[in-house]
């Protein structure tokens, strides 16, 4: 049985919720059109909460683009934990409070009439409202919030739900129930309503400035990241006791019964909950010293962004979004302008960006971003500046003691780099392995081909994992139909083969020589009347990035290859592109094995076949398990 008040009204309406917030633009469209050119502005009120509640709505997802910027805030982070999935959907509805008070605000403004007349501005109203929160709403939320942590049936039934969330963020601020919700409002309303109800020296400007503000402190106590100098204080002693800091709330999320003030230390320090640790901590993170400095990861994987939409897809912004698989989204549409100026923006800063992190057995993860678009690999002017991002990546790891860097496709490219080898052979003495992960990325692929196939078609067959599945196939007694225009490229990589397999591997340079053929292995891209010779039936793998598109209705499409990490690992919040939660591509694995095995060899240039097997049989022993395509 659900506890009295515990849940929210509306929450099995999932997104539909939002549908609650048609009778307040009905009623700002009605009122602006048709019934509000004789009246005062303050008769706008539907039009005013929902450009309040617009710009409610973009404090929070600020804020929290900010606390996940972790290359511009890693420093001063206080929880060096990652934002799991878990706390991700824990938090999912952490805007209901913003539907009840627009909802309670459009009932309040027809039940008291004295708010159908405010003006603009009014000071009075402001310092009434600076009185009556200091007076009543800071000593009226510590007495209900120290009584929430004093009554376990409460604790439990109410307010251990907020407390859910290990990592304090702004989202975590609005995660609570709906009775938490409902006195919250009360507590807000009394310094707005009491000016403009019993005083009448209320104003617009005062329910803007107060709401807005609230917001405001709300985001920063749950941020996760020291904004707050520590010299303030030291120079204005008396400030620490009127306002808090992201340090001082945090200390409230790990030891919870101190500092439960709203945004007052002053009433902690009267109560006897101030924590003790409070203004210390504040000062060392703040400074960046001691125990809270940042830790070098072990591994890297130095990623790359794929295109416009999936630049968007990324937790500082839309940390919700970046939790599940990408996908388009209608509501990308309209940022598109946006993810283009951030595009030249990234070109013209020209620095690697930490992503995500994760833990796996005690050894810290790391992803970077190469701030270039997939198209931009393939402007000829532009390969110089990408391997001079990257060569500037690796030497940094190198400098921070990273064990593994890890290439993401793009990266990796044999045309720019020759698949790594170009900054292992122009830096002899690197400490951190170099690693192009695609020897597992092959045994992923081979592994879930059907071992009893005879023949498959494979495209981009001379490339590096063309090359290394052709290979490995025809030692299998496989049949492979390689696709390439090119007699020489064909010829090379049949020399490699032993003797006794090198008819299994044919020329092809048309895809109608496949038309009998159920098993294509995909390594470039495939257009649609191309996929149109396959049979009826066919299974189509891929390694090609962007993968093809499922043009055909009658045959099966596998993803990209993947592996999905062990049930140990912690902090991991995000999905890597297109895979699903908790697995990341068979690159990226092929790293975290190198590391995991203490494996001391760069893995870079051509795949070796003879490690295929033994590097497949490595990421299997450590727990990863593969995602057949």
């Amino acid at each position: 049985m659900v506890t009295p008040l515990s849940a929210w009204p509306w929450e099995s309406l999932g997104a539909y919720k939002y549908l609650l917030y048609g009778p307040l633009v009905a009623q700002a469209v009605y009122t602006v059109i048709i019934d509000g050119e004789s009246k005062g502005k303050s008769y706008f009120w539907g039009l005013h909460l929902l450009i309040l509640w617009t710009i409610r709505y973009f404090i929070f997802s600020l804020s929290s683009s900010l606390a996940n910027m972790l290359f511009i805030n890693h420093g001063r982070r206080i929880n060096h934990e990652g934002v799991d999935f878990k706390q991700n959907d824990l938090e999912w509805d952490w805007d209901n409070f913003l539907i009840l008070q627009a909802l309670m605000a459009s009932i309040a403004y027809y039940t008291f009439p004295s708010l159908q007349g405010l003006p603009l501005w009014n000071t009075g109203g402001l310092i009434t409202a600076l009185v009556l929160h200091m007076g009543v709403s800071e000593p009226l939320y510590y007495w209900i919030h120290r009584c929430t942590h004093a009554k376990q049936a409460l604790f439990r039934d109410y307010h251990s739900l907020h407390h859910g969330s290990p990592v304090p963020q702004p989202s975590t601020a609005g995660n609570a129930t709906f009775l938490e919700h409902l006195i919250l409002t009360a507590v807000m309303g009394v310094p707005m309503l009491g000016p403009c109800l019993l005083l009448k020296n209320g104003s617009l400007g005062l329910i803007y400035c107060y709401i807005t503000t609230f917001d405001s402190l709300r985001c920063l106590g749950h941020c996760n990241i020291e904004v707050i100098p520590h010299q303030l204080f030291q120079a204005f002693p008396f400030l620490r006791h009127l306002i808090y800091t992201p340090t001082y709330h945090s200390l409230h999320h790990t030891e919870m019964n101190t500092n439960l003030c709203l945004f007052m230390p002053l009433y902690d320090a009267v109560g006897n909950t101030l924590n003790a640790r409070s203004w210390l901590l504040h000062k060392q993170i703040s400074s960046k010293s001691g125990c809270h400095e940042e830790r070098a990861p072990d591994f890297v994987f130095l990623a790359h962004v794929v295109d416009f939409s999936s630049s968007m897809h990324a937790p500082f912004v839309w940390r919700s979004f970046a939790s599940k698989p990408f996908t388009v989204r209608f509501f990308q549409i309209p940022c598109l302008p946006f993810a283009f100026g951030m595009m030249l923006a990234m070109w013209a800063w020209g620095k690697t960006f930490t992503n995500s992190f994760y833990n796996l057995r005690g050894r810290l993860h790391h992803t970077w971003v190469v701030p270039r678009f997939g198209f931009q690999y393939f402007l000829q002017f532009a390969a110089e500046g990408i391997n001079q991002q990257i060569e500037e990546a690796i030497l940094k790891a190198d400098r921070l003691g990273v064990k593994v860097v890890s290439l993401a496709a793009l990266n990796k490219n044999e045309a720019l780099n020759g698949g790594g080898a170009l900054f292992v052979s122009k830096h002899e003495g690197l400490k951190v392995r170099v690693v192009h992960g695609n020897t597992l990325t092959a045994a992923v692929i081979l592994n879930c081909i059907p071992k009893d196939v005879e023949e498959v078609l494979l495209t981009g067959a001379t490339s590096k994992l063309g090359r290394a599945i052709a290979l490995y196939l025809c030692r299998k007694r496989v049949r492979v139909l390689m696709l390439t225009q090119s007699v020489e490229r064909f010829q090379k990589v049949q020399k490699e083969a032993p003797l006794d397999c090198q008819g299994y591997l044919v020329q092809v340079t048309k895809y109608q020589s496949a038309r009998n053929c159920k098993t294509w292995i995909i390594g470039k891209l495939t257009a649609p009347e191309e996929q149109n010779w396959a049979p009826e039936g066919t299974h189509f793998h891929q390694f090609v990035v962007p993968p093809i598109a499922p043009f055909r209705k009658d045959c099966t499409y596998g993803g990209l290859a993947g592996m999905r990490l062990p049930a140990d690992v912690e902090g991991l919040g995000c999905c890597e592109y297109t895979m699903d939660r908790g697995v990341v591509h068979a690159c990226h694995a092929g790293g975290v094995v190198h590391l995991l095995e203490g494996w001391t060899h760069h893995e870079v240039g051509p795949v070796d076949i003879d490690r295929i097997d033994l590097v497949w049989e490595a990421a299997i022993r450590h727990g990863l398990r593969p995602v057949f395509g």
